[in-house]
């Protein structure tokens, strides 16, 4: 079992994260949805209902999360992205577009990164200090780049059930302040669940949309584990997804059963950077982090 003791004298940690893409996630995706307004509007839902909809139920539960917004969406729903922030929610970095890192060159993800940043800053007035690649990847380089940039934690990465911190890719970015990772599992996420177009299809093979009560449970034992465990629960949900009147009763429950105990510490992705940063000294020893890491630079 876990040794930490979060704050709070929690016996475990929960970051809710919410991606509000509008059709920019899908695009990158599947560009063949490009001028098909009848499946663009699927995901442009989460502008129109959804967004509202998880505000109201994170409200419910008196839970502050962590939003990662594109540049292109801050533009688009200004007001929208103000009423997230208003109502004391965390606003992170997603890129200009959603764009593919797998794509990218270093420099090209510098620049996207930039874009989103300014982007924030005009409809908000301060810079995100969280990060998502929307693909995950990033080149090398890129995580050094982001400390650089004042980003303290990103949220893109996989691999563990706790975080952990990236390590540098240069010599000279070893006193720069140490960029925290907080890991995703595909089992944590809405869209593995729910994301369906019939044609061009999304996903590729069509499989079902399963029972409500199926994704609940799994989410509940989840839960259950990683308390048991004393781990760090990140939840990813995206509003056109989650926030359907009939699912955001599913994000309710889930919400409900997890404040039905006293011992949980929720948190937005800066406050856990942060507690991270000040709590925990290193990666423990031969973490894959580590190991990658020092591979990639004997390989160099």
């Amino acid at each position: 079992m876990n040794s930490l003791r979060w704050p709070q004298n929690a016996r475990c940690a929960v970051v809710v994260t919410v991606d509000f893409n509008d059709e920019h996630g899908i695009l990158t995706q599947e560009p063949r949805i490009a001028g098909r307004e009848k499946s663009l509007s699927v995901w442009r839902y989460g502008a129109k209902r959804g967004v509202d909809r998880v505000l109201d139920a994170l409200e419910e539960f008196d839970v502050h999360s962590s939003w990662f917004v594109p540049g292109r969406v801050a533009e688009t729903h200004a007001d929208l992205v103000k009423r997230i922030s208003t109502q004391k929610h965390e606003i992170g970095n997603s890129g200009y577009v959603c764009e593919d890192f797998d794509t990218l060159t270093l420099d090209a993800q510098k620049d996207v990164f930039r874009r989103g940043q300014a982007a924030l800053a005009q409809v908000l007035g301060q810079h995100a200090q969280g990060f998502r690649s929307f693909t995950g990847n990033w080149a090398p380089g890129f995580a050094d780049f982001l400390r650089d940039e004042g980003v303290t934690w990103s949220s893109s990465w996989r691999g563990d059930d706790l975080p952990y911190f990236h390590m540098p890719d240069t010599d000279t970015s070893l006193t720069a302040p140490r960029l925290v990772e907080l890991p995703l599992h595909y089992e944590l996420e809405d869209e593995p669940y729910f994301a369906y177009n019939l044609s061009p299809a999304v996903p590729v093979g069509q499989p079902r949309i399963p029972s409500y009560r199926e994704v609940l449970q799994n989410w509940k034992h989840d839960f259950a584990a990683f308390h048991r465990f004393g781990l760090c629960f990140v939840l990813r949900l995206h509003p056109e997804i989650i926030g359907t009147a009939g699912r955001i009763d599913v994000l309710r429950e889930l919400l409900a059963n997890i404040r039905s105990r006293d011992d949980v510490w929720f948190a937005t992705g800066s406050e856990m950077a942060a507690w991270w940063q000040q709590s925990v000294e290193a990666n423990e020893p031969g973490h894959p982090v580590e190991v990658y890491a020092r591979h990639r630079r004997e390989e160099a």
